[in-house]
């Protein structure tokens, strides 16, 4: 199970640091992602971190803004956000799978998702 946490209103250029806890004692075993869904839009990937967390991918409109982290002692997968835009509004979801992937349609677990709205 995945509990995504820490979204809310912040205005454009703010931060906020998304957290995504997961029950269990296999959270090491699973790559983690983050993904957004937009008001009117299809989910869209935002970054994918490894099972030891040596390994980060972003998409391109995230890019040195965005970083991914996890603590595996924790069970926990984290989103940095930084100079956030409007753009970025959206519901954020954490998701594990096995294989390290950008693909939405290739996870196997999904968190309830936490919704960030960023204010012009």
């Amino acid at each position: 199970q995945l509990q995504a946490s820490g979204g809310g209103l912040v205005q454009a250029g703010g931060s906020l640091k998304l957290s995504c806890a997961a029950s269990g004692r296999t959270f090491s075993s699973y790559v983690m992602g983050w993904f957004r869904q937009a008001p009117g839009k299809e989910r869209e990937f935002v970054a994918v971190i490894n099972k030891s967390g040596g390994s980060t991918y972003y998409a391109d409109s995230v890019k040195g803004r965005f970083t991914i982290s996890r603590d595996n002692a924790k069970n926990t997968v984290y989103l940095q956000m930084n100079s956030l835009k409007p753009e970025d509004t959206a519901v954020y979801y954490c998701a594990a799978d096995a294989s390290y992937t950008t693909l939405a349609g290739a996870y196997d677990y999904w968190g309830q998702g936490t919704l960030v709205t960023v204010s012009s």
